[in-house]
């Protein structure tokens, strides 16, 4: 019976790995997001001189969003891939982002939690600039949906905060 319960272990431990092709998978929708960006920015060359100055700003707040979501990618992609997966073995990599240095479940909950504000606010800003072209029950719901947003970062945050005083307290005490 001992022998099954490693071969158990040994297969539940193993199972991360199924992730890895999830992790691919978002680095392929990450491809889809620089071309998209491309596109963007080429019809926004081509029209430089037909667009408003509204426009232009709406096109690369359009943009910031891109980049935005690609910057949530890469946090889930190289978070996740190290939290979940497997150790990158980046420590002595000159371009090793900071914040990886100190990841895990809760500090990356936490900092998906604030890109989607920030992506949520660049959507929010866009219906601002375009609020004459809206309804207000659109504009209400996008600014609703927004502080949700808002409040359930600080929520996790706080969680997050709770559960490591928790932690550090139970080390102290042992």
């Amino acid at each position: 019976m001992n022998q099954l319960g490693r071969i158990l272990e040994s297969l539940i431990f193993a199972s991360r790995w199924l992730q890895a092709p999830l992790y691919f998978g978002l680095i392929v929708a990450q491809g889809v997001y620089v071309y998209l960006f491309m596109v963007e920015l080429s019809h926004l060359i081509e029209k430089i001189g037909s667009l408003s100055e509204t426009d232009i700003m709406l096109v690369v707040l359009g943009l910031i969003d891109v980049v935005m979501i690609a910057n949530l990618l890469i946090m889930v992609i190289v978070g996740g891939y190290e939290t979940f997966v497997s150790r990158l073995n980046l420590e002595d990599h000159p371009d090793q982002p900071e914040w990886l240095s100190h990841v895990n479940a809760g500090v990356l909950k936490v900092k998906l939690a604030t890109a989607l504000i920030g992506i949520s606010a660049i959507h929010l800003l866009k219906t601002f600039i375009n609020a004459d072209q809206l309804t207000d029950r659109v504009v209400m719901w996008q600014v609703t949906i927004h502080l949700v947003f808002v409040v359930s970062a600080l929520a996790m945050a706080y969680t997050d905060k709770l559960m490591t005083q928790t932690l550090l307290l139970n080390k102290s005490q042992h």
